[in-house]
This record gives structure tokens, C-alpha cells and sequence, in this order.
């Protein structure tokens, strides 16, 4: 996403009492975003780059007041709601720091210091796709569930237009406008996340859309929902909003394929079967014991409408399918596996099946 609709994202997120958590390189202007939205909105930046401190340099030294213990105010606490935290570098923090500023993104409060009413809050990290220096990669969905996630890349015509007002030499200029692929080498932004629906995401992704007008909805609507409850949800979530015809569920695709579905594959884009296939494919590795009982009575069903589903969509599309369902079998035991199992003899009937799965045989010897 470029610099300035993250920025203008970030501040409707805030506005709405929820934090933004940028993603984007060394260099990419995320601590310039934020002093930018802090000069517009007339407020003070408070930024605290995390990766440099103790915990007690964020919530304080404990003191002792009579019988009890107290904790001093950090240096750094704001007296004045006027104000942005940012919270930087998250991804190279030690876990017991991470640990201690959950209250604050919770409550808003370290022990007993409360952030002033109208205080915002935002966060920023560096992807986990490259040499950083980071503790470790954060896969934890309750510290990663509190924040609306943006992804932040270079954009050159961006980039020169801010340039050229901070008064940047032409010399510099020319040369990233003859030559925009050295204005950085990392242009894609993967935060290996796995962003998962909630009732609290879908709270927090409700108060954020009060605040959007129809425009932004959509314009932002997609990115601001996938940012917080993942892709898959937030795709058929906009398609319901947008009146558009919704993604056919994975137990429609396997149990109750009709005509009229098989229609809606092979006319719809490659973003729309890539999602029908992924929502297959999770929708296999998840069969609770009830479902993997009723799936083994119906596995000609199942491979029947599988193989009527290949004859609609991209054979790579299709092959993924048959090469999880291998992988589930290498995986699982018991009934489950035995379902996998009589799957794949199933859907081995069919020659290019059969074909494929005997290359990859071969492949993997």
C-alpha cells in the first residue's frame, strides 16, 4: 500500500479508538508517516522503539507508598490526550516487553497509569522476510489480534513527489526518476501472518467502519477487513456488503455441487477460484470426527464433484487440491485417514489424476 493511503487508513483506525500496526522495510517512512499525521492533527509523538528497552524502562520502577507497592510513572507516559504512542520496531522486542505493553493495548493503561482520554495509539514492525535482527517470529494471534495490520511499500512517483518538498537534491531525484527500481529492493511486504475472524476483530472492524464513508468503504473496505480479520472472511465479507454474488461454501462445493455453481467457477476471476480452493482445501484439514463420518459415506460424491470441479478451473488450481489432500494422508490417522485415503483411490480413477499423482510419486523418489 502506498505511504499516503496507509497514512490516511491509519488515521481513520485511530480515530476510531482501534491501533494500526504498519508493516513495511527499513526506509520505508513509517516513523515519517507517523510525524506527518501528528503535524496534521495538531498532536504530540510519543514514540517508543521497544527493541531497545527493559520492562521496567515501559512500565515503570515499582516504589514503595506505606504498606503497598507502586509504580513510578515512566518518563515517557503522556500527561496530555493530545498525543500519539507509537509503538516501534514490535517485531524485534523481546517477548517479556511485548508481554508488558499488552495492557496498554488492551486497557490502555501500564498498572496504575491510565493513557489520557483521546490518546491514540499505532504500532510498527519490519516483515519477517528478511536478515533483521529479530528475537523471534510472533505467531501469537491474541498480541497480533489487537491490531489493524497495514502493509507499507516504496512507491517511486510517491516517493519523488515527497522528495522533491523536502527539498531533496535534483541529482538524486533524476536518478530515481530514470532509474525507480533503486529506490529500494524490497518491494513486497510478507508478514507471514495468519490472520483469523473473532468476535473481538469483528468488533474491532465495526467500529472502524462506522467511520468510513460509502467511498472509502470502497476503496478501503477489503484492505481495512483483511488487515484485522484475515482475507477469506473479509472477501466474502465485502461481497456481501457490495451486493455481490458470495464465495459457495466449501460443503456446497463438495456435497451439493449443481450446475449453477460450477457455472459461477468457470466464469469467475482467478482471485475468486483461488479462494473457492483455499476455502476447500482448509475446510478438508479441519473435519471435526462428526463431519469425517458423514464425508467417508459420500467419498464418490466428494471425488465426483471434485474432478467435475477440475474440469472448470486452472489444472494448477485443481492440482493443489489433490496434492493436500496427499499431504492429509501422510498427516492424519485413524478414520480420517482412512477418508483421505479412499478419496485419493477415488479420484485416481480419472487419468490425469491418476497421472499426477504418479509424477509426484516420482518427484518426491
Amino acid at each position: 500500500m502506498k505511504v499516503q493511503d496507509a497514512k490516511h487508513l491509519s488515521k481513520i483506525i485511530m480515530e476510531s479508538g482501534e491501533i494500526p500496526l504498519l508493516w513495511g522495510h527499513f526506509g520505508v517512512g513509517k516513523t515519517d508517516l507517523a510525524r506527518e499525521i501528528a503535524s496534521e492533527t495538531g498532536r504530540e509523538l510519543i514514540i517508543l522503539v521497544i527493541s531497545q528497552m527493559e520492562p521496567g524502562d515501559l512500565i515503570g520502577m515499582p516504589s514503595r507508598d506505606g504498606e503497598r507497592t507502586l509504580f513510578l510513572r515512566p518518563d515517557w507516559w503522556p500527561t496530555e490526550g493530545n498525543v500519539i504512542l507509537m509503538i516501534d520496531e514490535v517485531n524485534r522486542a523481546h517477548r517479556s516487553i511485548r508481554n508488558a505493553i499488552m495492557q496498554l493495548l488492551i486497557d490502555r493503561r501500564i498498572h496504575n497509569h491510565f493513557l489520557p482520554e483521546g490518546s491514540w495509539i499505532m504500532a510498527a514492525a519490519n516483515p519477517p522476510d528478511e536478515e533483521y535482527d529479530q528475537v523471534e517470529l510472533i505467531t501469537d494471534p491474541a498480541f497480533m489480534s489487537r491490531f489493524f495490520h497495514i502493509e507499507l511499500t516504496p512507491d517511486p512517483d510517491e516517493w519523488l513527489k515527497w522528495a522533491e518538498i523536502q527539498g531533496m537534491p535534483s541529482n538524486v531525484t533524476n536518478f530515481i526518476r530514470e532509474y525507480p527500481e533503486f529506490l529500494s529492493r524490497d518491494t513486497i511486504v510478507s508478514m507471514r501472518l495468519e490472520l483469523r475472524p473473532s468476535p473481538r476483530s469483528w468488533y474491532k472492524l465495526g467500529r472502524v467502519f462506522a467511520d468510513l464513508s460509502s467511498e472509502e468503504i470502497e476503496r478501503y473496505g477489503y484492505v481495512i477487513a483483511a488487515g484485522i480479520v484475515g482475507p477469506e472472511a473479509a472477501r466474502t465479507f465485502m461481497s456481501k456488503i457490495q451486493g455481490s454474488e458470495l464465495l459457495p461454501s466449501p460443503r456446497a462445493l463438495l456435497l451439493d455441487l449443481d450446475e449453477n455453481i460450477l457455472g459461477r467457477l468457470s466464469e469467475g476471476d482467478i482471485s475468486w477460484t483461488s479462494a473457492s480452493v483455499l476455502r476447500v482445501t482448509k475446510h478438508l484439514s479441519e473435519l471435526d470426527d462428526l463431519q469425517v463420518q458423514e464425508y467417508f459415506q459420500n467419498v464418490p460424491l466428494i471425488a465426483g464433484n471434485l474432478l467435475r470441479i477440475g474440469k472448470v478451473i486452472p489444472k494448477d488450481s485443481f492440482f493443489s487440491v489433490i496434492r493436500h489432500i496427499v499431504h492429509q494422508v501422510e498427516g492424519e490417522k485413524g478414520l480420517k485417514r482412512a477418508f483421505y485415503e479412499n478419496l485419493l483411490e477415488e479420484l485416481a480413477m480419472d487419468h490425469d489424476v491418476l497421472k499426477f499423482l504418479q509424477r509426484s510419486e516420482k518427484d518426491d523418489k
